[in-house]
């Protein structure tokens, strides 16, 4: 009888104590972690987050076609379909952490995409969030796949056509990797393609996305294009639920008093986007991103890769593809952002942002010392993203966002934006880059020297 009391005490002091927190176990952080598991298309802070992974540790993924599956599937909430958010051991709230990203590999052997128009009468509000079947009137109905072709997408309970959206003018494109080169392929091709449709788009087990290709689209045919892939989305986790395609300035606005549940004022939307969709080209294999941690463990998350795409992305949409990412991440203490930075490759730069050679470097210096300048700044360039409803807006952002880094004025930002560097589109109608050489004193000062240093030494 004792021992059973002393048992009974024993364990109501351990449920005590796990109540308050002093024995609850959190997962050891690792090395490397594998990533398959993907969202609704909510970016929520509040749901578990996947990891942790150590400070300095790997991220591999295995990501999931972007916009038009997705966009096809109103299970899906959001407009894409990213992996669950990663918890970075030792980020908070106020630091920043830094993605290297290591390969991109597409593994995708067709895709299908083309320009968009909504259907009304089949939405509430917002065509990628809140999807209303015009049969059964159900939200977020599930669907199924029958046939091939634009009416291939139907309810699961009243059989109606059911995607809120039409394509307008697309296409069907297979991939050769070896060559790095993209065909749209005729009507016989998108045929084949849409009747075996998953295995030609090769979307991961986890995912629930209806393939874009079994659309069967060919409005251009024996259009040639050259591959090189990137990531459309990639960044941290918003301090407040918002669908993922939206966590950016332009596709944000339109939360701004939206009928549904996941509706923002400007100030909410400026506050807890962290614009981890940006579209921007430059994001690919050897580039670095630099993220703003709004929650704890900052909630990396990847998706949307693209197989090419132009500056602008004025479609409205690109070659989505399923694909291989590998990420190194690593936190900075300290470091309060309010959108990502960008360490393009320096292939990708602007010409007048490109780093210095050493003879440029020499020649700099006597023309300073026969005006009487005794020193040349040592610089090195950064691209600053920035979002809003239009491209000037976007703009703006950029500079305002750089002045408040870098203690500049914004006058200053734009001249060193106009004759070192160059103001970039990377989606239409609104993200941007401002790009331009930094003085190595004001990069130590903002506490981003080393991963800068580390790009382009």
């Amino acid at each position: 009888m004792i021992n059973e009391l002393q048992m009974l005490e024993k364990e109501e002091m351990e449920s005590e104590d796990l109540e308050s927190g002093d024995l609850v176990q959190h997962p050891q952080a690792v090395e490397t972690l594998f990533v398959n598991e993907f969202i609704d298309g909510i970016l929520d802070p509040q749901q578990k987050m996947l990891g942790p992974v150590k400070d300095g540790g790997t991220i591999i993924a295995n990501t999931t076609p972007g916009c038009w599956g997705p966009m096809l599937t109103p299970t899906i909430r959001g407009g894409h379909e990213v992996t669950k958010p990663i918890f970075v051991e030792g980020a908070e709230v106020g630091d920043a952490i830094v993605i290297k990203i290591k390969s991109i590999q597409v593994t995708s052997i067709a895709t299908a995409s083309g320009h968009d128009e909504v259907i009304p009468d089949r939405f509430i509000g917002d065509p990628f969030v809140s999807v209303k079947c015009p049969g059964c009137g159900k939200l977020h109905p599930s669907t199924v796949v029958k046939g091939i072709g634009r009416q291939a997408i139907r309810c699961s309970t009243c059989d109606t056509e059911t995607s809120p959206f039409n394509m307008t003018n697309g296409y069907t494109m297979v991939l050769d990797h070896k060559g790095n080169i993209g065909v749209t392929v005729g009507r016989e091709g998108a045929r084949r393609i849409a009747l075996d449709a998953k295995n030609y788009m090769r979307t991961p087990e986890n995912s629930v996305q209806n393939p874009v290709v079994a659309l069967a689209t060919s409005d251009l045919i024996g259009v040639m294009a050259r591959m090189r892939p990137f990531l459309g989305q990639l960044g941290t986790t918003p301090s407040k639920a918002m669908p993922d395609s939206h966590n950016a300035g332009d596709f944000g606005s339109f939360l701004i008093g939206a009928p549904h549940q996941y509706a923002f004022t400007q100030t909410e939307l400026d506050t807890h986007r962290t614009d981890g969709h940006m579209d921007i080209s430059r994001v690919r294999e050897g580039a670095t991103i630099i993220c703003p941690v709004k929650v704890p463990g900052g909630g990396v998350y990847i998706g949307d890769m693209h197989a090419m795409q132009g500056d602008g992305e004025i479609a409205g949409h690109t070659t989505d593809v399923a694909g291989i990412v590998q990420l190194q991440v690593s936190v900075l203490k300290k470091v309060a952002l309010d959108g990502p930075i960008l360490l393009p490759n320096t292939e990708d730069l602007p010409y007048t942002a490109k780093p210095f050679t050493k003879e440029e470097k020499r020649r700099a210096r006597e023309l300073a010392e026969e005006f009487g300048v005794k020193q040349v700044e040592e610089v090195f360039p950064v691209s600053i993203v920035g979002s809003g409803t239009s491209l000037n807006e976007a703009t703006t952002n950029a500079i305002s966002r750089a002045a408040r880094l870098f203690e500049m004025s914004e006058p200053e930002v734009m001249n060193r934006a106009t004759i070192t560097g160059s103001i970039e589109i990377g989606r239409h109608p609104g993200v941007v880059t401002a790009t331009f050489q930094v003085p190595k004193t004001v990069l130590k000062k903002a506490r981003i020297y080393k991963p800068v240093k580390k790009q382009y030494d």
